[in-house]
């Protein structure tokens, strides 16, 4: 199973950037899909994007054209640049391979909480 360790979140207000970072291990990274989830207090997680092993790549409505998503396979990390923040972005953040399930390995995560 992989081992994600998450970073890079933060306070931001509304309309501000942030760009997380996971760095994985555990797998051959490089021929994984790999996502980026998020939970939000009180909600499921969501997956909000998605990377294939070929650099593809898929976004939830909500988050499309605000979220990019883009992994470096040398590094074996996956990153999440976030623009155009709101309120409602506001969750902790958790990368994993596409599909993963609760019982799976999950990292602790990184806290992104967008507010004025």
């Amino acid at each position: 199973q992989v081992q994600p360790v998450e970073s890079g979140g933060g306070l931001v207000q509304p309309g501000g950037s942030l760009r997380l970072s996971c760095a994985a291990s555990g797998i051959i990274f490089s021929i994984y899909d790999m996502g980026w989830y998020r939970q939000a207090p009180g909600k499921r997680r969501e997956l909000v994007a998605v990377i294939t092993s070929g650099g593809s790549t898929n976004y939830v409505a909500s988050v499309k054209g605000r979220f990019t998503i883009s992994r470096d396979n040398a590094q074996n990390t996956v990153y999440l640049q976030m623009n155009s923040l709101k309120p409602e972005d506001t969750a902790v953040y958790y990368c994993n391979t596409d599909g993963a399930r609760n019982e799976d390995y999950w990292g602790k995560g990184t806290l992104v909480t967008v507010s004025s």
